[in-house]
């Protein structure tokens, strides 16, 4: 006997139910950096030796790639191994291939806040710290 839903239509079991929801692809993972040691190894590098051939006096400079974003060491361990730096951390990636994040930092100032402003002093001339010294007198 058929079951009537709402949301699904008409289906005779729970399996047909779910053949017919849509299911969505898994986001790509960035690659475990077992792996990208593993594929720089078998591209006769390491990371020691990469730091060292592209200037930086640390062997362990590059090993930082693995943690944080850093799209400079990204390209460099990616060319080593032969790939795309999307290949490698596509969660740093956006879909046209440029990273994903702001260079530096962004200035934070209140809304409507001018950079005038604060070169001027949003103040009006008076001290910014409004709260006295502890036991400061003058």
């Amino acid at each position: 006997m058929p079951i009537i839903c709402a949301a699904y239509g008409t289906h005779r079991n729970d399996a047909d139910r779910r053949m017919t929801q849509t299911q969505k692809k898994p986001a790509p993972k960035d690659w475990h950096p077992a792996d990208i040691k593993a594929a720089l190894t078998k591209a006769g590098w390491s990371f020691n030796q990469l730091g060292l051939a592209h200037g930086y006096t640390s062997k362990s400079t590059l090993t930082a790639v693995l943690r944080q974003p850093w799209p400079k060491a990204e390209r460099i361990v990616a060319d080593a191994i032969g790939v795309h730096p999307m290949t490698i951390w596509p969660s740093r990636y956006r879909a046209d291939g440029t990273p994903n994040r702001v260079k530096g930092r962004q200035p934070v100032r209140p809304a409507g806040a001018s950079a005038a402003d604060f070169r001027q002093g949003i103040t009006g001339g008076k001290a910014r710290n409004t709260q006295s010294g502890a036991g400061i007198s003058r």
